[in-house]
């Protein structure tokens, strides 16, 4: 569903010149879960980034559900593949109510029957009519994440790009969140594609995960293999390190959502 074949970002030129992603090859199956992980400044967003369409200078190879993409995206594309983005504070339109958020891009992209989809888009991710017509302002930091989510499900997309969806939320919240991006992932078959520097949320959500560090991948390997700390890149074997007392079971996939 997602190929890169060595994907490189550049910014600046001359000696401001920064590699920001060098040479990045993978690839994540149909309905699959993958992660990319890495400290700040590791080009995990960028590499995401360059997938979304959002940076059109990127270089090298993308390949999405057997459609090679060039520099401009077509709207059918841009249908197939949506964002959630890592701020749920500054993601949304401050000034525009629920509704109004999520019927934009429904309006974009002239699919119809926004009233049905807005309030099937709510349902799917556990928000009630009481939130539809409320701003911003007026919701929890989850229950806005919720409506980022659903503002990215309601153009049923088939990949779904994550970026550090959790960071800014709570651990309990953090919880709800990945419950329902499994649950979202398991009944839309979604594939995702999710970065984080945290290891115990992004074991929990992905099968196979990638470790970046200074704009290269370095090691492809799996959430069983990170929780058994059995990994062979020096760097990787130092991000576990660091974060002493991982644990994949730190994050209860399994906790019962709050209302």
């Amino acid at each position: 569903m997602i190929t890169l074949e060595n994907v490189s970002v550049a910014y600046g030129t001359g000696a401001r010149r920064v590699l920001a992603a060098s040479d990045v090859s993978l690839h994540v199956t149909p309905g699959e879960a993958f992660g990319l992980v890495g400290e700040s400044g590791s080009g995990k967003s960028t590499v995401l980034r360059a997938v979304a369409g959002l940076i059109a200078h990127a270089e090298g190879r993308i390949v999405l559900a057997g459609q090679e993409m060039g520099r401009r995206r077509s709207t059918a594309t841009r249908k197939m593949v949506q964002m959630v983005f890592q701020d749920p504070y500054g993601s949304l339109h401050p000034n525009q109510t629920v509704d109004q958020i999520l019927s934009m891009p429904v309006a974009i992209h002239r699919l119809g029957d926004a009233d049905r989809r807005v309030a099937t888009a709510l349902r799917e991710v556990g928000l009630g009519r009481e939130h539809r017509f409320r701003y911003p302002h007026q919701l929890s930091g989850g229950q806005r994440q919720r409506v980022a989510i659903a503002r990215a499900l309601i153009l049923q997309p088939r990949i779904l790009l994550l970026d550090e969806p959790t960071s800014a939320l709570d651990v309990s919240v953090q919880a709800e969140i990945l419950n329902l991006l499994t649950r979202l992932r398991r009944d839309h078959g979604l594939t995702m594609l999710m970065v984080s520097h945290d290891l115990a949320v992004i074991a929990h959500l992905c099968e196979r995960i990638g470790v970046m560090s200074r704009g290269e991948l370095l090691e492809l390997t799996t959430a069983d293999a990170l929780a058994s700390g059995t990994v062979t890149h020096p760097y990787t074997k130092q991000l576990l390190r660091s974060n002493q007392g991982f644990d994949p079971s730190s994050v209860d996939i399994d906790a019962t959502p709050a209302a």
